[in-house]
């Protein structure tokens, strides 16, 4: 039997879980811990979004996952975005 050796691909992406509710009124403290999530990843980690419960939201939600992506494309990573509403596709578009 060989070893194998963990390699970034091969780990578990850094999981961001949007609320179910992102707007102007908690935009900055949720973009704030999403950050710090990201951050607390290995440098090239993948990253997934899971906007599954995302219900309620603005052109604040965009702008932190615009921060995201950012500080994702900073590190080397690639950021996944799941489950979005199809509001929130539309919005980016």
């Amino acid at each position: 039997m060989s070893a194998v050796e963990p390699s970034i691909a091969g780990t578990a992406p850094v999981s961001l879980v949007l609320p179910v509710r992102l707007d102007a009124t908690n935009a900055d403290t949720v973009a704030q811990g999403l950050l710090a999530r990201l951050r607390e990843g290995g440098a090239g980690q993948q990253a997934e979004v899971d906007a599954s419960a995302l219900q309620s939201f603005d052109s604040s939600a965009l702008a932190t996952l615009l921060a995201l992506h950012r500080q994702a494309a900073e590190r080397g990573a690639t950021l996944r975005l799941r489950a979005a509403p199809v509001r929130l596709v539309e919005l980016a578009r």
